[in-house]
């Protein structure tokens, strides 16, 4: 794989996955904390405490997100094509024997 590519993947998989997973982590953290939520439904505001188990969900998920990127960033750049043009016969030597 071309590296532009490798790295042009990278950034994508990072702005899509890692940016909200990080988010999604400190908005998971602070549910498996018991820090309650915010409602305004129509003018009314409630204070809610989502379950301990969503805040882990999140955290879980959160990790999955932000793995992503590292993995798709691993893998490009380390399958990434690393041969190079071969060198040019010199016409004064001599070619090989017939196999």
């Amino acid at each position: 794989m071309n590296r532009t590519i490798a790295i042009i993947l990278t950034v994508v998989t990072t702005l899509c996955c890692a940016c909200p997973g990080f988010g999604l982590c400190i908005f998971g953290g602070l549910v498996a904390a018991g820090q309650p939520v915010s409602t305004t439904v129509n003018g009314v505001s409630s204070l809610q405490v989502l379950p301990v188990g969503y805040g882990i969900a999140f955290l879980c998920l959160a990790l999955i997100l932000i793995a992503i990127p590292i993995a798709t960033g691993f893998f490009t750049f380390r399958f990434s094509s690393k041969t190079t043009a071969p060198a040019a016969v010199s016409p004064s030597e001599p070619l090989p024997p017939p196999s």
